[in-house]
């Protein structure tokens, strides 16, 4: 897998976000890794320091009316975005040819706003 997006600037990110989620009403699991080089079946890792070489970084923000976004970028530059919004609308939204950590984080922006609405200026 072509190495598009370092998904430790992506975790960064992340983590800027995260204290204004939160403060927001926000739910925010733990970042799990994927290990590229890990036998297969490949297991999550929540410890980054287990994981030699990331191809995959995930995770879940959800709020007290049920509504979850799962967000797993890879490194390839695409993620896999699953959503339910806690009413009546669920699925997967488009996120390929993401080609930085910025990109990533105004994505997240975005795909924040979809599922939970606008929580004010995000930085």
């Amino acid at each position: 897998m072509d190495r598009v997006v370092d998904l430790d600037e992506a975790a960064a990110v992340l983590v800027e976000r995260v204290a204004r989620w939160r403060s927001a009403g926000l739910a925010v699991g733990e970042m799990t890794w994927r290990d590229g080089e890990a036998a297969w079946p490949q297991p999550l890792e929540t410890d980054r320091a287990r994981v030699n070489d990331p191809d995959s970084l995930g995770l879940i923000v959800s709020d007290s009316a049920e509504a979850e976004l799962s967000v797993v970028l890879f490194r390839g530059g695409w993620a896999d975005v699953d959503f339910f919004d806690g009413l009546d609308d669920g699925g997967s939204l488009p996120a390929w040819d993401i080609d930085s950590a910025a990109d990533f984080a105004a994505r997240m922006n975005q795909w924040i706003v979809r599922v939970f609405g606008d929580l004010g200026s995000t930085p």
